[in-house]
């Protein structure tokens, strides 16, 4: 397909951006501390703290590679925002208070409260890795976009995407991710529906569906395998339980009922963005075959959509991956800062200096970001996500689980042999069995099979239960 930005485009995507930059500007000037950095002073209400879930999780993954995917193999590409929902709902019915009352910052601080010193580190680690591999699945994506719309090499779309990511996030912290996440969420919410109308209607609708595509694989979803496709929507339920990112949102509500409302509403809001994706997918997939699966979002946007409209979408969309890769990189930065830099290396550290290093670790993060991008241009970009969802699953989910609801009865040392040993076999089998059950299955099995037996097996030591962390 033939395919150029016009003037009109270029006048869309300007006017799309300048809006956000203004909001971002806005966002920047609440921040008066590494506290008001992290979790918004703990006075963020439901609008806030369901943009800054939303906002991170409905990104380039959501978008561009659920398009991608759909285009590849058809429905079972809504497992990442299906499963996405469903994680939010549990995290606002089943988690919310226990999260909030603990009045911390981080899920490492969490866990140290109920096992020790110990999984901090462990989990800041392995945790932050899982977090990273969806980083990558960002990039990607920024990547895709990029290069579809400018014709650039993928290096420089690279670059200049961590560029924006970096002015993204370093002035507006939490309250930048859940502002500009409110207003990139109107945005896409627009967008992903009108275009999902648009590729319905000219597919001819459910007919039109059905006579293109048989219903298994295309309209099912397990159309990869009920292996591989309950695995991707599993690792979704449980990565979103195990990430800093969206517990963070949840520390710095201003109340419980606003934590759990933000979280109903997440996952009342997601699952249908990536409706839109599928139908843009199935539609080239159905007319345009030979396009190039990472840009069939971008590509569709620039061809069917009025020049003006299509500016204002791809300028969106744009956001949407540079804030969900903002939102990851201040989650990891966060860990890294309090749970490894504050704890380990400068206990002594003051406000400002934990604020300066958690800046220093989001250029860090940032450009490995650009070196792992640029060395996994052909790879899918959902592959990524679900990986990512994954590790940080079997990293936290049953420690996590453990220290909420069971906290008199596992051990301390059972806590830390499962954070350590779930992602290890989790990446073990990923490599040595790559076709095998998928690495999900066996390493949240060994996590909490070290986390039963142990904790059976080991006797208690005490430890101070919700110390509070400067």
């Amino acid at each position: 397909m033939e395919y150029t930005l016009t003037t009109s485009h270029i006048v869309g995507i300007i006017i799309t951006l300048i809006a956000i930059v203004l909001i971002g500007v806005y966002a920047g000037c609440k921040v008066k501390s590494a506290k008001d950095f992290c979790v918004g002073g703990r006075q963020a209400g439901v609008t806030v703290v369901a943009g800054t879930i939303m906002g991170t999780l409905v990104g380039g993954a959501s978008t561009v590679g659920t398009a991608q995917l759909a285009f590849n193999f058809g429905l079972c590409a809504w497992w990442f925002t299906l499963g996405a929902g469903i994680a939010c709902a549990i995290l606002g019915l089943g988690l919310a208070r226990q999260l909030y009352e603990s009045k911390l910052e981080t899920i490492p601080q969490f866990l140290v409260n109920v096992y020790g010193d110990g999984i901090g580190p462990i989990s800041s680690v392995f945790t932050s890795a899982g977090i990273f591999l969806n980083i990558i699945a960002q990039g990607l994506s920024a990547v895709a976009l990029l290069t579809s719309m400018f014709h650039m090499s993928p290096v420089v779309a690279a670059v200049i995407s961590v560029f924006l990511v970096l002015a993204y996030v370093f002035s507006g912290g939490v309250w930048g991710t859940g502002l500009v996440g409110v207003a990139k969420l109107i945005l896409i919410y627009l967008t992903t529906i009108f275009c999902g109308v648009m590729a319905y209607g000219m597919l001819g609708g459910w007919s039109g569906l059905t006579t293109n595509f048989p219903p298994f694989p295309w309209l099912s979803l397990f159309g990869r395998g009920f292996n591989t496709d309950f695995a991707a929507g599993f690792s979704l339920l449980v990565g979103v339980l195990s990430t800093q990112t969206y517990i963070q949102a949840i520390f710095s509500a201003k109340s419980l009922s606003s934590a759990r409302m933000a979280s109903l509403v997440s996952a009342f809001m997601i699952p249908p963005v990536g409706i839109g994706g599928i139908l843009i997918g199935l539609f080239m997939r159905a007319n345009f075959p030979d396009t190039p699966s990472e840009q069939v979002l971008p590509i569709f946007v620039m061809n069917f959509l009025p020049p003006l409209l299509a500016g204002v979408v791809l300028a969106t969309l744009l956001v949407a991956i540079i804030g969900t890769w903002a939102g990851l990189t201040l989650g990891v930065s966060t860990m890294l800062a309090k749970d490894i830099y504050k704890r380990f290396i400068c206990c002594d550290a003051d406000d400002l200096k934990i604020l300066k290093i958690q800046r220093i670790l989001i250029f860090t993060v940032s450009a490995l970001g650009v070196l792992f991008v640029v060395s996994s241009l052909k790879s899918m970009i959902l592959g990524w996500s679900f990986l990512s969802m994954g590790l940080r699953g079997c990293t936290v989910f049953f420690p996590l689980l453990g220290a909420v609801f069971f906290s008199r009865f596992v051990k301390p040392m059972a806590g830390i042999m499962a954070a350590l040993i779930g992602p290890c076999v989790d990446l073990i089998w990923h490599f040595l069995y790559p076709n095998g059950i998928d690495p999900l299955y066996v390493g949240l099995l060994a996590s909490f099979l070290t986390l039963l037996f142990l904790s059976m097996l080991l006797k208690r030591k005490p430890v101070n239960k919700f110390k509070q962390y400067s």
